[in-house]
């Protein structure tokens, strides 16, 4: 997975001017649809004291992390739903890797024209380097965010393993995640909103693709699942 993503990363070096593009017109349709100005939202934010520091340190602590300790924890508990929750994340990953290339985009830190700032520059720790072109991770990839995929999908796999009142408290982590990455500059609204719509496909397919497998003799688990076993 890392090679392909280092080669996602690469193909889109080269369009670098047309990620900027598709920063603006993502601008201006959020503007549209009226929601939120992330600008705004960030000044706000930054007035209070070690906001950005504690936002930093939430984006690049917690993504990996909390979503290996979950996977974790459903392998050995609750087995079937590990498959269930691997298969959606293998899917939900492709299929962002895939926008990724089709429409690379800017995120709002590397927008001068948007009044936000780097909270990774500005306090740290930042999870990329200074050359936008070097490194592991695409910084030109910011449709649809990963992060808050990853961390509804957390949220919701927890959800369904258990039956405590507590268990909505999972939601946390995904209402967390998508107000860090808007106050950190490293996404708009629509990319959070465009990785919900994915991981909502990606579980109604393993969800169907798992349906109809159920129904095949001697094939108790998804088609996907015993690929990627």
């Amino acid at each position: 997975m890392m090679i392909v993503y280092r080669g996602v990363r690469h193909l889109a070096d080269g369009q670098l001017s047309l990620a900027f593009s598709h920063a603006n017109w993502v601008w201006e349709v959020e503007r549209a649809l009226r929601l939120p100005n992330e600008a705004a939202i960030q000044d706000w934010a930054l007035s209070w004291p070690s906001t950005a520091r504690l936002a930093n340190l939430y984006y690049v602590g917690v993504h990996f992390p909390g979503t290996l300790v979950a996977m974790v924890w459903l392998w050995i508990r609750h087995r079937p739903e590990y498959l269930r929750m691997r298969t959606e994340l293998f899917v939900l990953t492709g299929a962002a890797l895939v926008l990724h290339v089709l429409f690379p985009l800017a995120p709002p830190r590397l927008v001068t024209g948007f009044g936000m700032v780097d909270t990774m520059i500005l306090t740290g720790p930042s999870a990329y380097p200074d050359n936008t072109t070097t490194g592991v991770a695409n910084q030109f990839a910011a449709m649809p965010s990963l992060h808050v995929g990853w961390a509804l999908l957390v949220a919701v796999a927890l959800i369904r393993v258990t039956t405590s009142r507590w268990r909505w408290l999972a939601l946390l982590h995904p209402i967390l995640t998508i107000s860090v990455v808007v106050i950190t500059a490293n996404h708009y609204w629509l990319d959070g909103i465009v990785a919900a719509v994915l991981l909502l496909a990606a579980m109604r397919l393993v969800g169907a693709r798992s349906r109809y497998t159920s129904r095949v003799p001697g094939q108790p688990l998804p088609g996907f699942s015993r690929v990627l076993l």
